[in-house]
């Protein structure tokens, strides 16, 4: 080894404080968010009180209800009349479906645009 090679790899005074003063800054910054989110966790609201939250409802638990629907008919129009505005359209109701078989996916299909199946053929 030559001297130029010993002494770049002494230790330096000057670098052993560098890291000292890192130290230091790094826990100066984590000390000061933990400070700074007790303050902000100290301006929330406090949290509700078992008597005031949520309850269910007096009939028990809702649960969801799986059906068919299909839409009413779209009103008709006489011959030659005037074409009805989407005013004139709103409100459509949904009933309750007298089939409710779930509807399924053609044999062969891949069930949406784009899903990259076959598709049927």
């Amino acid at each position: 080894m030559t001297n130029a090679s010993l002494q770049l790899a002494a230790t330096s005074g000057l670098l052993t404080l560098g890291m000292f003063g890192v130290g230091l800054a790094l826990l100066a910054v984590l000390g000061g968010s933990f400070w700074l989110g007790t303050r902000v966790k100290s301006r929330e609201p406090a949290r509700p009180r078992p008597e005031e939250q949520p309850h269910l409802p007096p009939g028990g638990a809702v649960h969801e209800i799986r059906e068919n629907r299909e839409p009413d008919e779209v009103p008709r129009t006489a011959e030659g009349g005037r074409p009805l505005t989407p005013y004139e359209l709103t409100n459509m109701q949904t009933r309750s479906s007298t089939d409710q078989k779930r509807p399924r996916w053609s044999r062969g299909s891949s069930g949406s645009f784009g899903g990259g199946g076959l598709g049927s053929h």
